[in-house]
């Protein structure tokens, strides 16, 4: 075998690392050596992992995150590998310069040479005393490791093709099955070598809890292998002793430690402190523990921990960005990374407990808000057939049992096993992830957004309404009805432009010129004088103002049809005798049911609805969103929670 003219294959293993891949693909672009593949081994991903790889040209090979171990993934991925050299390197290892793959592979024009790995260097965002690991590991000088000193780690690392055909990495290990592989060969007289020049910035964002997991699996993998055993728990207390002595001392003066300027000395200390804490409770139960059950299994829940980042009202005034599983799947479920969510004013009385499901008793916290958005497929329960991961979606609001006699009678909203998403029983979408029954989803279409598609859920209201009051008009031509919409907030605004849409003759009105100036450069007529109401055939009011609602009721003309969407209205007093003595009808409406949310996606590409989409801010902003809802100036705001999963 010789040097530079080895064909290699780069081998990357990878779960929800759309964060940092594409600076390691980046990197590999700019290597100096170019004779190489690349192969991605993704283990379930729900994140844009594999589109980003696509996008760059990697192929793709797919594993369940229930099969993984770290053998099988690149066992996976040399299987299906050409190169007579196999570069493994983690997603979140970034090659420091272009010549990173070249002298990781120098050392196998060596035929003594069985494996290699390089230098793995901390970054600002790495823990403090991580970072001193790698500094005391990782040094600067090449050497040729032989037995007994037993070492290796895949985070960088190469190894010859042909003697992994002979033996391939033991797939029943947890972890450190690099030290395994190179065990076996340097028992037989072949040799690791350290490539220093072969340097990656090696990427841990993990919680302590994922800290503590890592290295109790690894420690669990060296007991498998017979290196450690629970007597060695008195040393590695001793050494984790000794190295958080001198971590708190290189903290007052760090360095060269990248991660010494990510934050001031007391924090650097504390974090100092409970790194150390779980790396070594981690050992510890990895070490001390009696061994029982199905480790691979075990090690499947410490390894994939879906999380992802939600807003969670916790009660009263009270609410968080935070980190929350990702629920199960179940079989006829799909999960949806959410791209962006609409605030709407019921998620503002969620925040304040002022929603009536919350005085009720229906709705209890913690509760995850937000049920106008949109998003895309990243996972599919075992049943679902109609949909494939990818497809842009939406999902109802309101889910119903769909056996009951009111939802056989097409009335979801009376079901009493509903469950409204983002209101009550069900999370919502101010988060990354979430997990709905297909039953409830909509495609959408090319000419649908995901921007636009976050009003598929309001527009769905509308349409409900429009069709429970539009058979009093079934007999007039469009053109010959004059509609007026009382109120032109988010709602009022897209009845608005539906109607006008229809040819209608439409008049928005509201007390606030700045609301009525979005319909600029429509043929919407506007007005600060509700008294015009009483020349429309047709009113809807939208408000949810008990004054606006009582005088709409009062001035509307004889004969006419009145749909209330508004909410709330509260208690009015009023005399209903001028509602049937002039003839009038009134309809109330609340929410959609699947009919409207299909009629609504069909729509919404036909309906300038610009103006609502002009106030956007990330997930992050939430509380400045909410804040930013309340200005009459601001028609909707939209957080942006995964915009990029618009162009997966």
């Amino acid at each position: 075998m010789g040097g530079r003219g080895m064909r290699v294959s780069v081998i990357i293993r990878a779960y929800n690392e759309e964060r940092h891949l594409p600076s390691l693909l980046g990197a590999l672009e700019r290597q100096t050596f170019r004779d190489f593949e690349t192969i991605l081994v993704d283990s379930g991903s729900v994140d844009r992992t594999r589109q980003i790889a696509a996008a760059h040209g990697v192929r793709v090979l797919r594993i369940s995150s229930h099969d993984f171990t770290f053998g099988y993934s690149l066992n996976v991925g040399i299987r299906a590998a050409a190169g007579e050299i196999a570069a493994i390197v983690s997603a979140h290892a970034i090659p420091t310069d272009n010549r990173w793959l070249e002298h990781l592979i120098r050392s196998f024009g060596d035929p003594q040479t069985a494996m290699a790995y390089g230098r793995q260097l901390g970054v600002a965002a790495s823990k403090f005393s991580e970072a001193e690991d790698f500094r005391r590991v990782f040094g600067t000088e090449r050497l040729a490791l032989k037995a007994p000193n037993w070492f290796a780690n895949n985070a960088n690392s190469a190894v010859r093709s042909d003697l992994w055909r002979e033996r391939p990495f033991d797939e029943r290990l947890t972890g450190l099955e690099d030290i395994d592989w190179a065990r076996h060969w340097m028992e037989r007289g072949l040799q690791v070598r350290y490539e220093p020049d072969a340097a990656v910035f090696h990427v841990h964002e993990e919680s302590w809890i994922q800290v503590r997991h890592r290295y109790y699996r690894e420690t669990v993998a060296a007991r498998d292998l017979g290196i450690r055993s629970p007597m060695d728990i008195p040393r590695e207390v001793f050494c984790e002793t000794l190295h958080t002595a001198a971590d708190l001392a290189r903290a007052f003066s760090p360095r060269t430690n990248p991660a010494g300027t990510r934050m001031a000395l007391i924090p650097r200390l504390h974090e100092i402190v409970l790194f150390r804490a779980n790396k070594l409770a981690g050992i510890v139960k990895g070490l001390g523990e009696r061994r029982g059950g199905d480790m691979r299994e075990k090690m499947a829940g410490l390894l994939f921990e879906k999380t992802g980042r939600a807003v969670v009202i916790e009660g009263p005034g009270k609410a968080t960005l935070s980190d929350i599983p990702i629920p199960e799947l179940r079989p006829g479920d799909v999960l949806i990374r959410v791209a962006h969510v609409a605030i709407c004013a019921t998620d503002v009385e969620i925040l304040h407990g002022t929603l009536g499901y919350f005085q009720n008793g229906l709705a209890h916290y913690p509760q995850v808000p937000g049920h106008e958005f949109s998003g895309r497929i990243v996972g599919l329960g075992q049943n679902v057939r109609n949909f494939a991961e990818g497809d842009p979606v939406v999902a109802e609001c309101i889910q119903s049992c769909g056996i009951c006699e009111h939802c056989r009678a097409g009335n979801p909203i009376g079901c009493e096993e509903r469950t409204e998403l983002g209101v009550f029983r069900h999370q919502g979408a101010y988060a990354d992830y979430l997990v709905v029954p297909a039953r409830f989803v909509h495609r959408l279409p090319d000419a649908l957004d995901l921007t636009t598609a976050a009003l598929v859920e309001p527009t769905a209201v509308v349409l409900k309404g429009l069709r429970r009051i539009m058979p009093s008009i079934a007999n007039v031509p469009p053109q010959h009805v004059s509609v007026g919409v009382v109120g032109a907030g988010p709602l009022g605004h897209i009845c608005a432009r539906i109607l006008d849409h229809r040819g209608f003759r439409v008049r928005a009105f509201d007390r606030s010129s700045a609301r009525l100036s979005n319909f600029a450069g429509s043929r919407i007529e506007t007005s600060t004088d509700l008294s015009g109401v009483g020349h429309c055939s047709l009113i809807v009011e939208v408000t949810g103002d008990p004054a606006a609602l009582e005088e709409t009721l009062r001035r509307a003309p004889a004969g006419a049809a009145i749909l209330l969407l508004g909410l709330p209205y509260g208690e009015l007093p009023f005399s209903f005798e001028s509602i049937v003595a002039y003839d009038k009808m009134v309809v109330g409406s609340v929410g959609s049911a699947a009919e409207d949310f299909a009629a609504a996606v069909a729509l919404l590409p036909s309906i300038a609805l610009g103006p609502m989409l002009r106030r956007r801010l990330p997930l992050e902003n939430f509380v400045d969103g909410w804040k930013l809802s309340k200005d009459e100036t601001v028609l909707k705001v939209i957080l942006d929670v995964s915009p990029e999963v618009q162009a997966a």
